[in-house]
């Protein structure tokens, strides 16, 4: 039996003091998030305990919570698959995005100061770094990193947890989004955004956030685009120079 494949755990840290359950939750829930895990792919206990060097039974419990929040999938057989999102569902779930995240970032808009903006640039510098390494794990990381600080730079950023479900559910698509943006993704809306913010703009920084979402998404809501995950290209190099900004 194939072993879970060319999952990177290595910017998770793990706390001697967390349980072996809450240990295993994060992991795959980040290897989910960050595009690791592909749409149809099967998992089993056996591996992820073999690759977490935990025992069956914080797996089972970390699996089943994974279950409840939409990002994985237990058939009939028992089997445990990454679940492939069927087109209205998807549709649905970008369009969640993009009103919990505008409102986010409207919300954030007040507390962003110098220091603030200076991070996020410096994030998407770190970003576009990524690109030209063709790294898509670090660019999906990336990416997040960037939207999280935004959004929490409010004190308190209490649709937080419901954006990173979200995340959650999408994560297994990241990998074919990265894969469509040079179709789709011809304007650095991250400048974008921090344009607005710096000039305190809130309609421009929800029309950024909204662009920024539904453009690195690729529009994925044909079905035919959600079969196209397996050994798909990542943008050439030079594609952030091609990028209007």
């Amino acid at each position: 039996m194939k072993s879970v494949p060319e999952i990177d755990l290595h910017d998770l840290t793990y706390d001697e003091h967390e349980t072996s359950q809450e240990w295993v939750y994060r992991a795959i829930r980040f290897a989910i998030m960050s595009g690791q895990l592909q749409p149809s792919q099967a998992l089993t206990i056996r591996q992820i305990a073999a690759l977490l060097d935990v025992s069956a039974m914080p797996v089972r419990e970390a699996l089943k919570r994974l279950t409840a929040e939409g990002a994985l999938t237990i058939k009939s057989n028992r089997r445990i698959i990454v679940p492939t999102l069927v087109p209205a569902r998807l549709a649905e779930l970008i369009e969640l995005r993009v009103e919990l995240e505008s409102y986010a970032a409207a919300r954030a808009l007040p507390y962003i100061d110098g220091d603030k903006l200076s991070l996020l640039e410096k994030l998407n510098s770190k970003q576009n770094d990524a690109f030209e390494r063709r790294d898509f794990r670090g660019i999906i990381l990336g990416n997040q990193i960037f939207h999280r600080t935004l959004y929490t730079a409010h004190p308190h950023p209490v649709t937080m947890p419901m954006i990173e479900q979200i995340w959650l559910q999408i994560g297994p698509l990241h990998r074919l989004s990265v894969a469509k943006l040079p179709e789709h993704y011809t304007h650095d809306r991250h400048c974008d955004i921090i344009e607005s913010l710096k000039s305190h703009n809130p309609f421009g920084l929800k029309s950024a956030i909204e662009a920024d979402i539904r453009e690195s998404m690729g529009f994925l809501t044909e079905s035919d685009l959600l079969t196209e995950h397996k050994n798909l290209p990542l943008p050439k190099t030079g594609y952030v120079k091609s990028l209007k900004n």
